[in-house]
Parts: structure tokens; C-alpha cells; sequence
């Protein structure tokens, strides 16, 4: 054990760790020294690009579908401020994260990106001397540009161009034309416009131009279809306002269904589906009614009008002639005077002023005398005017009115418990169906006389599998990026790993042998001179020994045994 102590000794190098290395590095063969040093090169640049991958900025978007003006103007002024920048895939302009927001302000102060049209801007470099025509076109041109940029901006259009054709104004009725509008519209893939956009879109530009009516104004979209009809409501059916009026009178109803079943069949145990059959069309309405006249005691007098005519003194006209104009003829006979109560021929005594005849009609009171009686003619008229019993009724049916509901439910069957203990499930009986029944009634308002129906039927619920409409894992967006750049790490580590545990590793243990073991000498117990513990495989080797040679002569084992212990006995 000394003698292989000394060679150790020997062979180990003397002198500085330079020394050491140099000798431990000329071990190895031409072949290992440089593998071994391309080794340790790869791993130095490995770390190296890990380092500087792992400081490199996130880059994000800035401008996409750039034009070739605007993102030369873009990029030379990038270059100019030592801005980082790269081009990514569609045309789209990158730069760090952190600085996007600002770069996009200072872009925005000098008009970048344009977008390939012209707006108002137009109008600050004008001329002096510039014509009427010339101006005339500019203003269009800007006009066109700040319609098509403000309809650019909305979600689902990508770009947009706008054409005006604005006549001239003329002093002749018969020649003042309004002017037209045609848009074209490039949508992103996938998207489209509903109905209130389109319509949104052309107020927009009618109310832009002066004197536009809103049917001059085209839509189309990037394949030429048609996006304005030019047809009304009664023509095309419902407008978007009335259907969505409908759902709204129909989601009222299914609420209103669900939140009374909830509490009696439980959550997910019933399905609700209401059709509301609605009346859109507006009616005015004036009626006037005559009834009878009631009974003349309750007749209603509007005005009467009494007139009294009396005629005291005897008519001094005849008939128009010659006669009448003659005087008259001499009395044949005495005049007869009334009788005064006196002798024949005698005058009667004075009458009193009391007892004197008068005649009081219509308010004339006038005195008759007693000695002579003029005729007498009197007329009365009456002229009562009765109001007329009528009634004036001016009916405006309004819009939206609910004409017909139709309902039907679907109850699932009841969970219940078996007398075994097991769950099972049964129909609803008769009780708990009329509760149900009352119950949809009470709540959607059931009106018979409308014309409403209820349909509820009783039948188990199927159970579908569920499915996870959720993006998975492997399909969301972050969850790749992150993917991505653990993939990155994995692979430059796994390409150290191998690095190492195939060219370096042999290559240092070539560098650096290791000591050689010194060996146990016979009659040392578990532990020798220098402390040092014996081999676990020596020892289970001698163990296993012994037992092999008991198994084959168990006496002769046996009586070693005997005579060790009367040795110590």
C-alpha cells in the first residue's frame, strides 16, 4: 500500500496551477483536445445568445397594411431618432413594446400613417392665384379623404374609399341636381356589417355633404355586393327595431316564467319558449254616435224663442184700386153702443176707470172702451230648440300592441328516492302539473280571449355529454408564446447537456484521473490502520460464502459452532 502511495505521489504534477492545467491537458489526444475545446466554445456562446435573447424587447405592432409611402416616411424617421425596428409577416412594422404608445403620438403629430389619402391638409398649402375649379376639386379631394378615414376607423372596415359627385349649382329648378355618394368598403376577413352600420354609414355621408339625400348614398363591400337596399320596412318585412322589440316582449315573458319556476322544479329542469305575435300597424280612428232622445222631461233645452203678436186698431188698408181710394160712405144705421146698463136711448152712467176693458197681450195693455169695439187679432208662435245627444270618439291604436302568446314548457321528471334507498325518477302527478299550469298562467299574463296558448308536457331530460367550448391549452395565444420560449430555454440547455456529458465530462476525466483504491489487508477488521472502512462487497461476498458451505454440510458447521462455543465456555 506504500509502494502505490509513492507512484500516486509521483505521478501527480508539482509546481503553479498553470503548470497543472498544461500537463493535465496534454493527456488528451489531438482528437479530444479539440473537441473539447469546441466544446467549451459552444457552451460559451449558448449562454452568450441565452443572455442576449432574454434581454431582446418584446416587439409589438405598431402600423399594419402600411403603404409603401407611408411606411418609408415611418421608417426613415425610425432610423433617424435610433429607434430598433423589424418587419413581421403582412406587411406589418414592429418595434419594442414599451415604446410603441409613444412612437405612435410622435407619428400622429406629423400626419403618419396617411393611409394613402388626402384630407383637409390638402387645403394648407393653397396657392396664390390658384383658380375657383382648382379649389373646388381640392375641397372635394379633402372632403372625400376625411370620410374615408372616419369610416376607416369603424371595427370591421380595413380601409374605405369615398366618391362624391357634387353638381354645380344652378338658378333653374329643372336643372338643380343633388349631389350622389358611392363608398367602397374593405372589410377584414371574417367580419361584416349588420344593418344598423350600413345605416349608420350612410347618414354619415348624406349628412356631410350639403343637400344629399340619404338614397343617394351607395354601399359596396370589397366583392361588389350591394350593402344598401334600397326598399322600405313594409316592403322588406320587420325593421331591426321591431324583431328586436319582439325578443325583448318574448325574453320579458320567458324571465318572467323562469323566475316563478325556479323555485319549484329547480334550476336546469324545465326549458321555457315564448312566441309573441305582435301588431305593428298604427290605426287612427274617429267615431260620431247619435242615441234617442231621452224622455222630454230630461231633454236638454239648448234655447226656446216665444213670439206675441196683437192687433187693436182695425186695418186701414183694402184692396189696392179705385175704391180704396174714395172716401167713405155715410152710416146707413145708427152705431150700436154697448150697453151701458142705462135706459134705451138714455146714456148709462160714467164707468170707472177700474172697471174699464183692457186688452194686455204681449205687453201691450191697452184700453178698449166702452162705446166702440175695434176688432181684435192676436198670433203667438213658440220656437224651442233641443240639443241633440252625440258622441265624438278619436281612437290612435298604438304600435307594438301584443295581439297572441304562444308558450310551451318541457318539465323533466322528478328525482325522487326508491323505498330500496335508491334514487330514481317519476313523473309529475296531477297536483304538482296544476300547480305548474296555474303558476305559467299567473305569469305570462294567459289571456284567452287573445287568442294565447299553453302548451306543458312531462317527459325526462336526456343527459348530453358536456363539452368545453373553451380554447384549449395548446390553442390559446399566451399559452404558445410562453411555449415558445420555454422551448427556447429547453433546447439550449438540453444542447449544453450534451456538450457536456459527451465532450467535456470524458475529456476532464481524462484531465483528471482519479486516484487508484488501496486495497484491504488480510487479518484487518472493519476498520484498518488509517480508519479507512472496509467494502461492503468484500464482506457480502465472504458472507455469502459461509452460507453456501452450511447448506452443503450442515454438520460439519454445526460442530465448528459446537467447539467455538466450548472454546469460550
Amino acid at each position: 500500500m506504500a509502494a502505490t502511495t509513492e507512484t500516486t505521489a509521483e505521478s501527480a504534477p508539482q509546481g503553479s496551477p498553470v503548470e497543472r492545467l498544461r500537463a493535465a491537458f496534454n493527456r488528451l489526444s489531438e482528437r479530444q483536445k479539440i473537441l473539447f475545446l469546441v466544446g467549451i466554445a459552444a457552451i460559451v456562446a449558448l449562454i452568450v445568445g441565452a443572455i442576449l435573447w432574454s434581454r431582446q424587447p418584446d416587439w409589438k405592432v405598431l402600423f399594419s397594411n402600411l403603404s409603401e409611402k407611408d411606411g418609408g416616411a415611418i421608417v426613415s424617421i425610425l432610423e433617424t431618432q435610433n429607434v430598433p425596428h423589424r418587419f413581421g409577416d403582412n406587411g406589418t412594422l414592429l418595434v419594442p413594446a414599451d415604446r410603441v404608445h409613444e412612437l405612435r403620438l410622435k407619428l400622429a403629430s406629423q400626419n403618419l400613417p396617411r393611409g394613402g389619402l388626402v384630407g383637409f391638409e390638402l387645403m394648407e398649402n393653397q396657392k396664390f392665384g390658384t383658380s375657383q375649379f382648382a379649389e373646388q376639386v381640392n375641397y372635394q379631394r379633402g372632403l372625400e379623404g376625411e370620410l374615408a378615414r372616419t369610416i376607416g376607423s369603424i371595427n370591421a372596415v380595413q380601409s374605405a374609399r369615398v366618391h362624391l359627385a357634387i353638381p354645380k349649382p344652378s338658378v333653374f329648378v329643372r336643372d338643380d341636381l343633388k349631389p350622389t355618394a358611392s363608398v367602397m368598403l374593405n372589410l377584414y376577413p371574417g367580419r361584416a356589417l349588420d344593418d344598423g352600420q350600413i345605416a349608420g354609414i350612410s347618414h354619415l355621408v348624406s349628412s356631410s355633404v350639403a343637400n344629399m339625400p340619404l338614397v343617394n348614398v351607395s354601399i359596396i363591400d370589397q366583392n361588389g355586393a350591394l350593402l344598401t337596399q334600397l326598399k322600405s320596412a313594409t316592403a322588406a318585412g320587420l325593421n331591426p327595431v321591431q324583431l328586436k322589440y319582439v325578443r325583448e316582449i318574448q325574453d320579458d315573458v320567458i324571465g318572467r316564467i323562469d323566475n316563478i319556476l325556479k323555485p319549484i322544479l329547480g334550476d336546469g329542469n324545465y326549458k321555457v319558449q315564448v312566441a309573441a305575435d305582435l301588431d305593428f300597424s298604427q290605426s287612427e280612428q274617429t267615431a260620431k254616435t247619435f242615441r234617442p232622445n231621452p224622455t222630454p222631461d230630461t231633454t236638454a233645452v239648448r234655447s226656446t224663442q216665444t213670439t206675441e203678436t196683437a192687433n187693436v186698431n182695425q186695418p186701414t188698408g183694402g184692396v189696392p184700386g179705385a175704391l180704396t181710394n174714395q172716401p167713405p160712405v155715410p152710416a146707413i144705421a145708427p152705431l150700436t153702443q154697448p150697453n151701458t146698463g142705462g135706459a134705451p136711448g138714455q146714456p148709462g152712467p160714467p164707468v170707472k176707470p177700474e172697471d174699464e176693458a183692457y186688452i194686455d197681450i204681449s205687453g201691450i195693455k191697452s184700453p178698449l172702451g166702452n162705446r166702440v169695439s175695434p176688432p181684435l187679432s192676436t198670433s203667438k208662435s213658440t220656437t224651442t230648440n233641443i240639443e241633440v245627444d252625440e258622441t265624438i270618439r278619436h281612437t290612435v291604436q298604438a304600435m307594438g300592441e301584443i295581439r297572441r302568446l304562444s308558450a310551451a314548457v318541457v318539465v323533466n321528471y322528478k328525482k325522487d328516492v326508491a323505498k330500496d334507498g335508491k334514487p330514481i325518477t317519476r313523473p309529475l302527478n296531477d297536483d304538482e302539473m296544476k300547480k305548474v299550469n296555474d303558476s305559467i298562467h299567473g305569469a305570462m299574463g294567459f289571456n284567452s280571449e287573445r287568442g294565447d296558448t299553453l302548451s306543458i308536457a312531462n317527459a325526462p331530460f336526456t343527459e348530453t355529454a358536456k363539452t368545453d367550448d373553451s380554447l384549449p391549452l395548446w390553442k390559446d395565444p399566451e399559452n404558445i408564446s410562453y411555449a415558445r420560449d420555454l422551448g427556447k430555454i429547453l433546447l439550449i440547455a438540453a444542447l449544453i447537456a450534451l456538450l457536456y456529458f459527451f465532450i467535456i465530462r470524458p475529456s476532464l476525466r481524462t484531465m483528471f484521473p482519479p486516484p487508484p483504491e488501496e486495497e484491504a489487508e488480510p487479518g484487518v477488521g472493519e476498520e484498518g490502520e488509517d480508519g479507512v472502512e472496509v467494502q461492503l462487497d468484500s464482506y457480502s461476498l465472504k458472507l455469502q460464502q459461509v452460507r453456501d458451505i452450511a447448506q452443503r454440510d450442515a454438520p460439519a458447521v454445526a460442530n465448528i459452532i459446537r467447539e467455538w462455543m466450548g472454546t469460550n465456555g
